[in-house]
């Protein structure tokens, strides 16, 4: 595909709406709708070493308009202009936990869906945490969550996490990572 003109129709705070004209592999052109997003970084932040037994992770249980509910989260944020996903991982992980990460180690990069938008989030592993102040954003409200990665695996499995960079940061650690 081939991108032949782009016209910006909205401009907020969070993301960017573009339409786009595209000329696909067998000629033909196109109009696609694209949500523009500046990407994230997400931590699954360890309490204890991953290759312990049963390791405790810190989860957060967050209010979420758009799944309209509370629902299980790694700390997640989006990136700032400039800033580099590591930065953005470990401010965020303050910001919402008031840990510190004495570790960072970076997971993988994953689009959280490339059918309509651009948005990456970059995937950490946080551990050696330290304990500070969190210094939330005045529209999030959670709870943190110390929990046995025994526990975390079974929320998976009961399909209660059912959000996307939690499930693949957590079963990525899983499978990689020997977390138990």
């Amino acid at each position: 595909m081939t991108l032949t003109g782009s016209e910006r129709r909205y401009e907020g705070r969070v993301i960017h709406l573009d339409v786009d004209t595209v000329r696909f592999p067998d000629g033909s052109t196109g109009q696609l709708e694209m949500i523009r997003h500046p990407g994230a970084s997400a931590v699954v932040p360890m309490l204890d070493d991953p290759a312990g037994p049963d390791p405790r992770v810190l989860l957060i249980r967050q209010f979420r308009h758009a799944a309209d509910g509370v629902i299980w989260e790694v700390p997640a944020g989006r990136l700032d202009p400039g800033e580099t996903p590591e930065a953005c991982a470990r401010r965020e992980l303050a910001e919402e936990t008031g840990m510190r990460a004495g570790r960072l180690e970076r997971l993988t990069t994953i689009y959280t869906t490339p059918g309509f938008t651009d948005e990456r989030i970059h995937l950490f592993l946080a551990g050696g945490l330290e304990e500070g102040d969190h210094r939330r954003e005045a529209d999030e409200f959670m709870e943190l969550r110390p929990t046995p990665w025994s526990e975390a695996m079974r929320l998976i499995e009961r399909g209660e996490i059912v959000d996307g960079k939690t499930l693949v940061s957590l079963l990525y650690v899983q499978a990689f990572r020997r977390a138990r």
